[in-house]
């Protein structure tokens, strides 16, 4: 009863994506747009949340807090 099934039909429109995808790399082309991705999420998004990581570094304290405490320390 267990095993593939003779009768099992493959759709091709599945298996070409599946090949592609396999082999997405050999199709890939640098274009503006992939270069301005690329520059926004290896740079930009992590520039920006360092930046603001030191900005607030030390001036939130949320352990300890009381009803009525403020949560700035400075």
């Amino acid at each position: 009863m267990a095993g593939p099934s003779k009768s099992l039909v493959l759709d091709p429109a599945l298996q070409k994506y599946y090949e592609l995808n396999a082999n997405r790399y050999k199709y890939f082309r640098w274009t503006p747009r992939h270069a301005w991705l690329s520059f926004v999420y290896m740079l930009a998004i992590p520039g920006a949340l360092t930046w603001v990581a030191y900005k607030t570094e030390g001036k939130y304290e949320l352990r300890g807090k009381r009803k009525g405490d403020t949560i700035a320390e400075w």
